[in-house]
């Protein structure tokens, strides 16, 4: 599995010719990243008698967080394994007419998956955002820059995904299933740029002020 690989085992899988894991695990790791940030500040803050009176609310943050982080780890895996069940899909044998219409049906379906998958990485960012800000507002102010990265790390993840969403709807020919998750990428990008925006004002003040 590639998530039990050392990081320069994982490098060196990612820097290979071999086009898996690509961009889309690179942007749920990006996303595992950015969620395992938000979980440092909020163990940084609970414990810490200055913050006693959001000990509980971060504490709640870090149990999510932490969920997430698992989550976004399971979708590094399953994006490689999207894309290879797409290049199995194309490799089906093409010699008469029923297998041309199986394995096109295949390639339709497996493609799917494979825009599916980092749009639900996209959906599971956004949550991880929600948490980032509460560890920027509220967590302890020495790691405000550290919420700052989280919140970074969050919105590569989701601009990596997108793209990744997007090229593979090129390949798919349902028309309105492209149209629908075209629409749904926009969105969630809209979305999380706005709240990365808003952490990052909230990290600058905090690093300003203080």
């Amino acid at each position: 599995m590639l998530t039990t690989l050392p990081v320069t085992k994982f490098l060196d899988e990612l820097a290979s010719k071999s086009p898996a894991p690509g961009g889309g695990s690179v942007a749920a790791l990006s996303a595992a990243i950015g969620s395992a940030l938000t979980s440092m500040v909020c163990h940084l803050t609970i414990g810490k008698k200055k913050y006693q009176d959001v000990e509980a609310e971060l504490a709640s943050v870090l149990q999510k967080s932490e969920e997430l982080r698992q989550t976004f780890t399971a979708l590094v895996e399953q994006d490689t394994d999207a894309f290879n069940k797409v290049m199995e899909a194309f490799g089906l044998p093409k010699e008469n007419e029923d297998q041309k219409a199986l394995r096109s049906a295949a390639i339709q379906g497996a493609t799917k998956e494979a825009a599916l998958v980092p749009l639900r990485s996209m959906k599971h960012i956004i949550d991880a955002l929600a948490l980032a800000k509460v560890a920027a507002e509220k967590g302890n102010i020495n790691s405000a820059s550290d919420a700052g990265v989280s919140a970074l790390m969050l919105q590569a993840g989701c601009e990596g995904a997108a793209l990744n969403v997007q090229i593979n709807l090129n390949g798919i020919t349902d028309a309105e299933f492209v149209g629908w998750h075209t629409d749904e990428v926009t969105s969630l990008l809209r979305t999380s740029r706005a709240m990365t925006e808003e952490i990052r004002g909230i990290v600058r003040g905090k690093i300003v002020g203080n």
